[in-house]
């Protein structure tokens, strides 16, 4: 037979009933759908975390206190702080691969001005803080040097801090009050977005960190520092050097064990990504078991259509018809509707990834090579689950064939 005509014949054998042709496929619809979407749902999310990496700032290495022991009881990470303001000074004054370093001293409390009140975090940084966290200026200027070191009393306001106190109006140049503090206000920072923890980024007040040690604090420790790496590569050496350096600053002997920690984005980005492709492998399992299921729908539904079928499969071998004729026409018959429920299971992948990208807050990222291998899985099990029924088919004597009642 020729491979128009088998299709022909096949199309033909499917339209005949439609309402169970598009039942048969149904299974095979959800299932590449299903694959496609938790796939695509799994890598959106690995992308969006990935991009909330990259966004903390430029070959970003963060040291954070390390921890305790007391009692036999051993504390958490930053349970031993003994970070203050000269280790971050020592690192700027003798590191050789950074480009960039800032102590962070963290404070919280009520910020009063404008219309109104405000509960937020505030951050004690220096000059290099946004260079380090690749963060710009909406508006205003950020503090300098001098303000640092003259403890000057002004601030660079976030969006959503913003938005709360100063709506409709621009806040550059106008007083408010933190802690009963005054500060100016000279600038206000663009908007970052959510933190990957579901925070805002924008929720925030910068003011130089002697500023908020002496004056909000209230202590002599700071809470980390934050430094840049002069590039990508330079990281881990970076990392070696600052290790050496805060060794010295914090006097321990050789074998005495560090009381700090350092980590840069290699290491969040390294278990962020190994945890969504977990999750992205457990999805798209789950969502192929009902691939299997479609599967076996088509292959009941072709074991009764050649139930249907017998007196036509024998009068079609009686006339010459060959058995691999027969085998051929119920396979492709099966293979046309995976590939069919395949192609509508791809379609509809589209507009629910569609519809999570544009109207909530999912990202789903759809790769080619995931539809292709979907596809691909579908037509397979047309041939895996399809063989068997055209087997049989094939293998009907043609007298009982033309017996059949």
């Amino acid at each position: 037979m020729k491979i128009k005509t088998i299709f022909r014949v096949a199309a033909k054998s499917i339209m005949k009933s439609r309402m169970r042709s598009l039942l048969t496929a149904l299974g095979i619809i959800i299932g590449v759908s299903a694959v496609v979407v938790m796939v695509a749902v799994g890598d959106g999310a690995q992308l969006k975390v990935e991009n909330q990496i990259a966004s903390l700032g430029s070959n970003l290495i963060i040291i954070t206190p390390g921890t305790s022991s007391a009692g036999g009881i051993r504390g958490g990470a930053g349970s031993f702080n003994k970070f203050t303001l000269e280790d971050a000074e020592k690192i700027k004054a003798e590191a050789t691969l950074i480009k960039g370093v800032s102590p962070l001293v963290r404070s919280g409390g009520q910020v009063i001005g404008g219309s109104g009140n405000w509960f937020t975090q505030i951050q004690g940084v220096t000059e290099d803080y946004l260079d380090i966290r690749s963060w710009g200026l909406e508006s205003g200027d950020f503090f300098t040097e001098k303000d640092i070191k003259t403890r000057a009393k002004v601030c660079v306001l976030g969006s959503e801090v913003v938005k709360n106190l100063f709506p409709n109006e621009d806040p550059v140049g106008k007083q408010i009050r933190i802690k009963n503090v005054p500060f100016k206000v000279i600038g206000v920072l663009k908007s970052k977005g959510q933190t990957s923890v579901g925070t805002s980024n924008d929720d925030i007040v910068l003011a130089p960190s002697k500023t908020v040690l002496d004056r909000l604090s209230g202590g002599r420790f700071i809470s980390s520092i934050q430094v840049s790496a002069v590039s990508t590569e330079k990281s881990a050496a970076a990392q070696a050097e600052l290790k050496a350096i805060m060794r010295e600053a914090h006097n321990l002997s050789r074998g005495e064990e560090d009381d700090f920690t350092i980590k840069d984005q290699t290491d969040l980005a390294e278990t962020a990504t190994e945890t969504s492709r977990v999750l992205t492998y457990l999805l798209a399992s789950v969502a192929g078991v009902s691939l299997i299921v479609g599967g076996i729908g088509i292959m009941n539904i072709m074991l009764v259509s050649v139930t249907e079928r017998t007196r036509e499969i024998g009068i079609r071998l009686s006339v010459g018809a060959r058995a691999s004729d027969i085998l051929i026409q119920f396979l492709t018959e099966a293979i046309v509707l995976s590939f069919s429920g395949g192609i509508i299971g791809i379609l509809l992948s589209f507009i629910v990834a569609f519809i999570l990208n544009n109207y909530t807050d999912q990202t789903a990222y759809i790769r080619p090579e995931i539809v292709m291998l979907a596809f691909g899985f579908a037509g397979g099990i047309g041939v895996f689950f399809g063989f068997y029924p055209a087997r049989k088919a094939a293998r009907l004597n043609p007298i009982d064939a033309l017996r059949y009642e």
